[in-house]
């Protein structure tokens, strides 16, 4: 993977893959198309300007925050600090 540094109060997430669609029983629950959901991305990179949010932490943001790139066929999303949500411990 190319390195990549936001700058000023951004971060570089990428999707967390978690299996919580289904449940005990293996029953898959579909979710609104409609609807924006939260999701959790894994902290790749962060600006010099950032605290508190370290690399590898896991964290929650919206859907539709931020910016879409795509390197060497993985999908990353580019976003300010704000629109974190939570850090997931």
């Amino acid at each position: 993977m190319q390195k990549i540094k936001p700058l000023w109060d951004r971060v570089l997430l990428k999707k967390y893959v978690e299996n919580k669609e289904k449940t005990n029983s293996w029953i898959y629950i579909p979710k609104s198309e409609k609807q924006e959901v939260s999701y959790i991305y894994e902290v790749i990179e962060t600006a010099e300007k950032v605290e508190n949010i370290n690399t590898w932490d896991k964290v929650l943001c919206w859907q539709y925050s931020g910016d879409e790139i795509k390197i060497d066929w993985e999908q990353y999303k580019i976003v300010w600090v704000d629109y974190l949500l939570a850090i997931i411990d």
